[in-house]
């Protein structure tokens, strides 16, 4: 028997309803005893056929052109630093190109690239510097700043960081398929950041301060957890081409890490990448507790497309003296 496909609006509307019937959004969540599929791509570089190597990708994930025509898509990458010519610290525009692209030329209506930049209040200042405002004024590709577009109320589904409701542009909810675009780095509270800390960037900074902390006071990896609960993005896809190792997320330093990974679940794809960067993913908080919860990270339960994890594995180095870098690497 074949299973109708929802929209994210109808999906939303059912979330609503479940909660108000007291059935704490479990519609948003699905059953993890199946395996999850994470595609790897090797680029050694930013010139490399990034389009052809997201197009793989999407087919090997089984996400075709019956999915995407018509609908809109919205690209949501790491901004965080106007710093120019430092491809290490926010998601690089020429990956941002290649997906917009793919996704068009499967017939998608409309893509849109939004985000709420995390520390620099002025985001018109980090796409500039960035390179990706000239990007998207090239292809006519429309920016949204999450942090000042009209905003809607939705419940908290995780209930980690026991904020009853959580507030974001309602541009998220409106579009049909969304994309967390992550940087493959370090970070100094997190022990990574990848597509799920990612997610952070829907948070208006006009409600939630910056950077984003009312969400650090009520907690990081409460934060994370509640905001992949009440808000499921539909794929990632994180540009680890050049990583950041080191004091991440902005005082790192850059590791030619060589990959595009992608997959529709966000806590595996993450739990790739720390395989990847020599990391155990079961030594990250947010990713330990959101195994079986908001996916799997479980290595036999991951399903490797692409490239295999040992061909492409380059550790990340790590700084012991950080807290949240001790002890997390892979053995």
């Amino acid at each position: 028997m074949s299973r109708k496909k929802w929209s994210r609006r109808e999906i939303t509307r059912a979330g609503l309803a479940a909660i108000a019937a007291g059935g704490a959004g479990y519609l948003l969540y699905r059953s993890y005893g199946d395996p999850a599929s994470v595609f790897i791509g090797r680029a050694t570089d930013y010139r490399a056929d990034l389009r052809t190597l997201i197009e793989t990708g999407l087919k090997e994930l089984g996400i075709g052109a019956m999915e995407i025509r018509g609908r809109t898509v919205l690209l949501k990458p790491n901004l965080v630093e106007p710093h120019e010519g430092r491809a290490h610290i926010n998601t690089n525009p020429a990956v941002i190109r290649a997906t917009a692209e793919a996704f068009l030329s499967m017939g998608a209506a409309k893509v849109i690239v939004a985000e709420g930049a995390g520390h620099q209040r002025d985001t018109l200042l980090v796409l500039e510097r960035s390179g990706l405002g000239e990007v998207l004024h090239e292809d006519r590709i429309p920016f949204i700043d999450l942090n000042s577009a009209p905003l809607v109320e939705i419940p908290n589904k995780g209930w980690f960081a026991r904020l009853s409701r959580l507030t974001v542009a309602s541009v998220l909810l409106e579009a049909d398929f969304i994309v967390s675009m992550a940087k493959m780095k370090t970070h100094h509270w997190a022990g990574v950041t990848l597509s799920m800390k990612n997610m952070f960037g829907i948070m208006p900074g006009c409600v939630y301060g910056w950077p984003k902390n009312v969400l650090h006071w009520a907690g990081i990896v409460e934060s994370i957890l509640d905001i992949n609960a009440s808000f499921k993005a539909d794929l990632a896809i994180v540009d680890g081409v050049v990583g950041m190792e080191g004091d991440g997320p902005i005082l790192g330093t850059p590791i030619q890490s060589g990959v595009i990974v992608m997959g529709r679940e966000l806590a595996a794809v993450d739990a790739t990448c720390c395989r990847v960067m020599g990391i155990d993913p079961f030594k990250i908080e947010y990713l330990a507790r959101a195994h079986n919860r908001q996916g799997t990270i479980s290595e036999s339960r991951i399903e490797q497309r692409g490239e295999q994890i040992q061909s492409v594995s380059c550790p990340f180095r790590l700084i012991e003296t950080i807290p949240a870098h001790a002890r997390i690497r892979e053995s």
